[in-house]
Formats: C-alpha cells, sequence, structure tokens
C-alpha cells in the first residue's frame, strides 16, 4: 500500500474518532452541567409550572377556598368573566394606571441617568440616592406616601398650599398611587440607562464635537440612538411590571377598592374573588386570563423589537 492509499485510509477514521470523542464530551457535559441546573429546573416546576396548570384546571371547576368538592363546569367560568363589568372595570384601571406610569417613569429615569453620568461632584449620593428607594419594601413606601397625602397632616398639601383629598377623592386616588409607584420604582429603570450611558464609546462625543455638534445635537443624533435597545427593555418591563399592580394600591387604600372602586386592579379583583368571595374556580379563570394578556403584550413586544432590528439590516 502507498503512503497516499494509507492517508487516504487513516484520515477518515481520524475523523470519525475525533466527531466521536466530541461526541462524548459533550455528553459528558451536559450530564456534568444539568446536575447544577437540576435544582433550579425543580424549584421552576414546583411554583411556576405546577401552579399554572393547577390554576388551569381549576379554571375549568367551581372550586372554593372551603373546600367543598370541586365539578367541572366547563367554559362557565369564562364566559362569566367576559360578561362581568367588576372585571372589565379593574382590567380598565390597570392600564390606565401603565399609561400613566410607564411613559413618566421612562423619561424620568432617562434624564436621572443623564444627570448621575455627567455631574462631577458627588456622582455617588446622586447615584444611592436616586436608586435608594427602590431597596424599599413596597408597604413601607405605600405607608409612607400614605402619611405624605394625608389632607389634614401630610407634606404634599403643605407644600403646594392645597387642601385636597388625595387618596378619598375620586379624581385623585390613581394619581397619588402613579406618584407613588414612580419614587419607588425609578431607581431600577435609572440603573438600567445609567450602565447603559456608560457603555456608550467617548470617542463618539469627541468626534462629534469636533465636527462642532452640540449638546443638544450629541443626544439627539448619538446618545439617544444608542439607547434604543435600553429603552425598548425599560418600555417592556415597566409594562408588565404596572398591568400587575397591586401593593401600593391596596395599601395606601387601606386594602379596599380605593374611592367609589377607582384604585381597584385586576389583580387586586383577583384576589377578592378567590379569598374573599371564597370563588377559587372563577378567581383562576380571570387570572388565566390575565396570562393571556400579559403574555400577547410581551410577544408583541418581541415582534416589534425582531422586525425593527430586521429592518434596521
Amino acid at each position: 500500500m502507498t503512503t497516499a492509499s494509507a492517508e487516504t485510509v487513516v484520515r477518515p477514521a481520524r475523523a470519525r474518532t475525533a466527531a466521536a470523542t466530541a461526541t462524548v464530551r459533550r455528553g459528558q457535559g451536559f450530564q456534568h452541567g444539568g446536575w447544577f441546573v437540576a435544582p433550579f429546573l425543580l424549584l421552576f416546576a414546583l411554583f411556576v409550572i405546577w401552579p399554572l396548570l393547577r390554576g388551569l384546571w381549576l379554571s375549568f371547576t367551581d372550586a372554593n377556598i372551603s373546600g367543598d368538592a370541586a365539578h367541572f363546569v366547563g367554559l362557565d367560568n369564562y364566559r362569566e368573566a367576559l360578561d362581568d363589568p367588576l372585571m372589565w372595570e379593574a382590567l380598565g384601571h390597570s392600564a390606565w394606571f401603565t399609561l400613566l406610569v410607564v411613559p413618566c417613569i421612562t423619561v424620568l429615569a432617562l434624564l436621572l441617568a443623564m444627570l448621575a453620568h455627567h455631574i462631577e461632584r458627588g456622582k455617588w449620593l446622586w447615584r444611592l440616592c436616586f436608586f435608594l428607594p427602590f431597596l424599599l419594601p413596597s408597604t413601607v413606601a405605600a405607608n409612607l406616601w400614605q402619611w405624605l397625602f394625608n389632607p389634614g397632616t401630610g407634606m404634599v398639601n403643605h407644600v403646594l398650599g392645597l387642601e385636597t383629598a388625595w387618596l378619598t377623592d375620586k379624581s385623585y386616588a390613581m394619581l397619588a398611587v402613579v406618584v407613588c409607584t414612580l419614587w419607588w420604582t425609578v431607581g431600577f429603570s435609572f440603573l438600567l440607562y445609567l450602565a447603559a450611558l456608560q457603555g456608550i464609546p467617548a470617542h463618539l462625543y469627541e468626534a462629534a464635537k469636533l465636527d462642532g455638534a452640540g449638546a443638544w445635537h450629541r443626544m439627539l443624533h448619538i446618545t439617544l440612538p444608542m439607547l434604543r435597545s435600553i429603552t425598548g427593555l425599560v418600555v417592556a418591563l415597566q409594562i408588565l411590571a404596572s398591568l400587575q399592580v397591586f401593593d401600593q394600591a391596596v395599601v395606601m387604600q387601606d386594602f379596599g377598592p380605593g374611592p367609589e372602586e377607582s384604585t381597584r386592579t385586576f389583580v387586586q379583583y383577583t384576589l377578592e374573588q378567590g379569598f374573599t368571595s371564597y370563588r377559587v374556580g372563577y378567581a383562576s379563570a380571570i387570572s388565566i386570563i390575565f396570562f393571556v394578556l400579559i403574555a400577547a403584550v410581551a410577544l408583541a413586544r418581541m415582534w416589534l423589537l425582531r422586525n425593527r432590528e430586521e429592518g434596521g439590516r
């Protein structure tokens, strides 16, 4: 056998051996890595997948919290939910809250991040002050603003020179919840924007200065375009979080629905049906409806982002 023919036989054999070795190594790596992932998957299945499947099943029954035997009722709970004016009213309150919070918190977080990024003296103190409220528990933030909005002794009326009943007037109750939410949660979006600002290459600004671009033009043509992706993330996260508003709205109204039920949100209405009216099956049905709405919003955001990225190529 010649040298050339021997090489012809040996090379495929080496390639097969290398491929088999790589396959074995990948399998071993997956087995070893699986042990690290297994605890998370177990907890995820226990506290997310199982409750979701259990809730889906309960939504087709007349289960109640008293422990009586549940009976299968098909789509009756869903039909009742779609015809329930109180459910749609609560959903409208959550949507209105979202429309108020998301634009305000996005703009405010961006402005605070730009201020903290460009300020020179006491930079760490400004960053701490902007982010610190986000570390507070929701009940602490809600109780603090409940005191600030007190019509008799609250600081808000004292500073503004008003006598407005912020928490007991239907016209202002939701606005008070929005203000509390902005102060409490803006720190998270502020941190995202600050990290994004620090990631913008400095040479872009230097080149723009050499071309005679002013601060306003640098912001419009460099800063904002470079922050487009993080802005999409902030908006998406805030929409999902705002639609699920519950803590601050309930605590500020002393666990009630607010004046003329003006601050009753979708999550609060769901809990009322499950733990006040004891209708676990019906509460599960409207929870599934809400889950579908949230998933639709998330998927719509992903679709828009993908189309925008494909359009920019």
